[in-house]
């Protein structure tokens, strides 16, 4: 099925559901919304294993030699998982592209990370193995955060699988950035219900990161630009052309069952 079969790809009222247009939250105005819901269960998830986390990463050399290992274990972690230059360069889009580079080399050079042909990487067995560690490490971590939320997990868990699924059949015909570097993320089977949670949190980040990129350059802006653009009319517009572009997803869920995702990432502790 090519992007432009799948239904709510254009307009926020062609969704699946007609039942959801009785209810005042159609998909724009919903990702809008959920958008810092999103942000702010997932880095609470992160914060929780920053102490195990450097205390895992100086066994393996620390930062140095695993910080993209980290940011980019949704992919890596797969069996044969590779992160493209291009889908790199996307993720990296805010920061110095010859710093980010040489970071890259020091990685490649602790043997946690390989060089691809096209300036990408994947992990080699080092890396492997400190992505297996960080699994359990963020298994913990979210068990003990989210403890008492079993249900609330739940929901989350197989709302986000559905965006998710969406949102790739969605991206099928769109230009290759961030979202398609980084989805669908690695879920060995048997994995915790707080770890699956975490990661798609931080893929669906990608996908919005993606939205409000095409919407700044669309207004001409670039990466340095739009870091520096102040509040007002211009930034308002941009964030409004960002939450167009980011709905499409949401459009597999109900009103109803947007709000009480809302509700849901509301309640999550942290």
């Amino acid at each position: 099925m090519s992007a432009s079969t799948v239904p709510g790809r254009g307009a926020a009222s062609d969704v699946p559901s007609r039942h959801a247009d009785g209810v005042e939250l159609p998909p724009h105005r919903f990702a809008g919304l959920v958008a810092p819901a999103v942000d702010r269960a997932f880095i609470a998830g992160m914060l929780a294993a920053r102490d195990g986390g450097a205390e895992l990463s100086s066994r393996y050399g620390g930062t140095a030699a695993t910080g993209f290992l980290v940011e980019l274990r949704t992919r890596l972690a797969t069996p044969g998982g590779t992160v493209s230059g291009p889908g790199f360069d996307a993720v990296t889009r805010y920061r110095d592209s010859v710093a980010c580079q040489r970071a890259l080399d020091k990685q490649v050079a602790y043997g946690m990370l390989q060089r691809l042909p096209d300036g990408g990487c994947c992990a080699t067995d080092r890396g492997l193995a400190f992505l297996a560690e960080l699994w359990q490490l963020h298994a913990t971590v979210t068990g003990e955060l989210w403890v008492g939320h079993d249900d609330r997990v739940g929901r989350l868990v197989t709302a986000l699988g559905r965006v998710l699924a969406y949102a790739l059949l969605l991206a099928e015909s769109d230009e290759p950035g961030a979202f398609a570097a980084m989805a669908p993320p690695h879920e060995p089977e048997g994995s915790p219900a707080g770890v699956v949670l975490l990661n798609r949190l931080g893929v669906l980040r990608y996908h919005r990161a993606d939205a409000h990129a095409a919407a700044w350059a669309v207004a001409g802006h670039t990466a340095t630009s739009i870091a520096t653009l102040p509040p007002g009319p211009e930034r308002l517009a941009i964030e409004q052309e960002t939450d167009r572009r980011a709905a499409g997803p949401y459009a597999v869920l109900t009103a109803e069952e947007r709000l009480a995702m809302l509700a849901d990432l509301a309640a999550l502790p942290g």
